[in-house]
């Protein structure tokens, strides 16, 4: 039986678990559901053969051995119209009216349905470029950029989970400069990461110091130094940690499927580079779960059993492409004709841990690679083995397949196998993040990253509205605390906070020689690092043949990275403040807090230009211990009752979230960003996209005026942020409310809640 603690248990409880509409838990436990993820994989074998996969893939997942993408195990076996695919990245998009909105159109289709997407507009003219037979200039990609942006807040308004794209331009387009730039505005594109296709001859061109034109359609718009360009690029991602880097040519000389399909984008976070209509379906092995002795001299990893994980791991992925629905037929077509699938690790800080290996050096690079070309090997076998079963992948052609780069690193046995046979997957590895998945996993360390703590304490609020301490510890630490009681920790606990970022990069290179996509990771800086060195991570991670390159530093636009608190074990204790939700810690709430008798607020008259008469909301709070006031409830009244059900609606929910305690600023932030299809209206000399959107800001005026928020006046647009004692270290997570909102392996991802943009 699978064992987790509490903190995993509610993770599972909330994106994992199967329940009915109404609630009511389907799954009992988790090993019901990796019993309904394993019987829905299962689906795709012959009808006599399923009973015996069925145990098999549950087994594979027993004690997180395997771990399917998030994806995966929240919907195989549901009765729901989804995807088990995470992300997409979309197609290619032509360079008139129609072709766009029809992309766009397809964008939102998909998102719907929960797939995060990526899209190159390079393929857009640039700004100022004329537009034949109508006479006018094109206004440039990333005008249509903002019109995807406020797709996906639309479409995130109407959804539980943030959407999450990608952006990538080429490095000779004529607008990257304005591209470069686009997230130093604060507000602009904040549902985009943004990546700039860094193509072999423009790092050939920076490191000669050369020229470099910038060219659409035949024509050079503009000449300037290439290490200009480069600098404005590391400038700009030393400021807002954005754009990010991709090798776009290595990712396209190094593809097994080279000789069928180009590549100009990848997934939002990164670690697929993906062609038109591709989908990446990812999991993960979990080396911490599987090495065997920790901690003694010869702790490691049975390559025996680790094989055998694997190719169960890989049938199970290949099956859930039979059984997987798709947002668009031509992602169907396209993930159907190649079979790629992206297998992985999770777990590699633990699993070097117990193995005496400091993350970073080159005894663990030599490891962690080691490990990866196992995982690599076995996929690839495996896969044959499939091919042998069921037949290769419909585009497979051995003579070119053969001949591409990885697969000319195999061993000439597995290449002879290929031939004979052919393979059923045209790609296996890619290495995701996995951080909800890692912190369901018992707090396994994420995807390739170091762990990021050893020992912190969340706080979670209790049914009966009391709020205990709970000390939630990474299993290498549990396991050596139970082994060897009383005695410190070795050298090789280390953390992500005590790492160079040298150390990060040769573990991103070592462990890339041996996966087929690419890798999802982020190399923490710390904020007093110089420019030149910071810039100099970038060209060591292309000298040593990474496929990209992501970078986080602490800046004025994006916050700073959560330190974790670490405190001495405590034994569960209630808090008499049932309002105030510390940072970084985790705040399960089971019921919302109870109302005072009597509540002071402010009522607030907003006209609306369509209607004939006014909207009066009301706006109540309670008072904490410490005297600040918070927002509690809101109510709106009119005489037009035609907004009546749907404000009804809104004010309930609100006033939900509102007694959920925490920061409520997204609640703001998604109101202003509704639009109205049939167009906003004009007030106070400011345009307003919709009656939502004025809602919102009635909200925000009343935040402000309370004192619980204030307009950021660091430059950033006025941003809002929550007023605190502690400061405002980090953005909210748009779940929970809790300025935790971290950025690692290429993803935003909550550290109290879990809440991941990237699934």
């Amino acid at each position: 039986m699978t064992r987790i603690g509490p903190v995993s248990t509610r993770i599972w409880d909330m994106k994992y678990r199967l329940k009915q509409p109404d609630g009511t838990p389907v799954d009992q436990s988790v090993d019901d559901t990796f019993a309904r993820v394993a019987l829905a994989a299962a689906q795709a074998e012959k009808p006599h053969d399923r009973s015996f996969w069925t145990d098999r893939f549950q087994a594979a997942m027993d004690d997180f051995k395997f771990l399917p993408a998030g994806r995966i195990i929240a919907g195989a076996g549901v009765d729901r119209r989804v995807t088990l695919f995470n992300c997409f990245v979309m197609g290619t998009i032509p360079d008139d009216m129609s072709g766009i909105f029809e992309n766009l159109r397809e964008a939102a289709m998909t998102m719907q349905a929960g797939g995060g997407i990526g899209y190159d507009f390079s393929t857009l003219r640039p700004r100022g470029a004329l537009v034949r037979g109508v006479g006018a200039d094109a206004s440039g990609p990333l005008t249509f950029m903002d019109v995807w942006d406020t797709m996906c807040r639309a479409i995130m308004s109407a959804g539980s989970r943030r959407g999450a794209m990608m952006a990538t331009m080429r490095a000779d387009h004529p607008d990257i400069e304005a591209f470069i730039e686009a997230k130093g505005d604060a507000k602009r594109l904040r549902m985009f990461n943004l990546s700039v296709l860094a193509t072999d001859p423009f790092m050939a061109a920076v490191k000669a110091d050369a020229p470099w034109d910038l060219t659409f359609g035949g024509l050079v718009y503009k000449t300037l130094p290439a290490r200009d360009l480069w600098d404005k690029i590391m400038r700009a991602t030393y400021d807002y940690a954005e754009p990010g880097v991709i090798f776009i040519d290595r990712i396209n000389q190094r593809n097994n499927l080279y000789y069928c399909e180009s590549i100009a984008a990848t997934n939002p976070c990164g670690e697929q580079p993906l062609p038109p209509y591709g989908a990446c379906l990812l999991g993960s092995i979990n080396l911490a779960a599987i090495v065997e002795r920790p901690f003694g001299a010869d702790a490691g990893i049975n390559t025996a059993r680790l094989e055998d994980l694997v190719a169960t791991a890989v049938r199970l992925m290949d099956n859930v492409i039979d059984v997987s629905r798709f947002p668009l037929e031509a992602q169907a077509a396209e993930a159907r004709a190649k079979r790629r699938i992206g297998l992985g690790l999770t777990g590699l800080g633990d699993a070097l841990i117990y193995c005496g290996l400091v993350y970073g050096s080159a005894q663990a690079a030599q490891q962690a690679s080691a490990w990866m070309a196992a995982i690599e090997r076995a996929a690839y076998g495996a896969s044959v083995e499939l091919a042998r079963e069921k037949g290769a992948f419909p585009l497979f052609d051995a003579k070119p397949y053969l001949a591409g780069q990885t697969i000319a690193g195999l061993d000439a046995d597995l290449r002879a196998r290929i031939e004979q046979h052919g393979i059923r997957n045209g790609l296996l590895t890619s290495i995701a993040p996995t951080g909800t998945i890692s912190l369901f996993a018992d707090n396994v360390s994420s995807g390739i990253e170091p762990v990021f703590a050893f020992d912190v304490t969340r706080k979670v609020l209790m049914p009966d509205g009391s709020r205990a301490e709970e000390r939630v510890l990474d299993p290498a630490l549990k396991r050596w605390e139970e082994m060897f009681p009383g005695q410190p920790p070795g050298a090789a606990f280390v953390t992500a906070q005590t790492l160079s970022p040298a150390d990060h990069v040769a573990m991103q290179a070592a462990v890339q020689k041996h996966v087929d996509s690419s890798i999802s990771k982020t190399i923490n800086m710390p904020a007093d690092i110089s420019f030149a060195d910071f810039a100099a991570v970038y060209m060591d991670a292309y000298e040593q043949g990474c496929k990209g390159c992501t970078t986080y530093r602490p800046n004025d636009i994006t916050g700073s990275v959560l330190q974790p608190t670490v405190q001495a074990p405590a034994s569960p204790v209630a808090s008499p403040d049932p309002y105030l939700a510390p940072m970084g810690e985790v705040v399960h709430l089971t019921q919302p807090l109870a109302r005072p008798n009597t509540l002071p607020g402010q009522t607030y008259k907003l006209r609306w230009p369509e209607s004939d008469h006014a909207l009066y909301i009301t706006i109540n709070d309670v008072i904490e211990p410490s005297g600040r006031r918070r927002p509690f409830e809101i109510f709106v009244n009119s005489k037009n009752m035609e907004h009546y059900a749907w404000t009804l609606a809104l004010t309930r929910m609100i006033s939900a979230v509102f007694r959920r305690g925490g920061d409520v600023s997204f609640v703001v932030e998604e109101l202003k960003a509704v639009f109205d299809p049939r167009g906003g209206q004009w007030m106070d000399g400011r345009y307003v996209p919709s009656l939502l959107a004025a809602i919102g800001g009635v909200i925000e005026e009343h935040l402000r005026a309370i004192g619980f928020m204030t307009a950021d006046s660091g430059g950033q647009g006025g941003r809002l942020v929550v007023v605190s004692d502690q400061g405002t270290m980090m953005k909210a997570c748009p779940r929970c409310g809790e300025r935790a909102l971290d950025r690692a392996e290429g993803c935003e991802t909550c550290q109290s809640c879990a809440y991941s943009k990237c699934g």
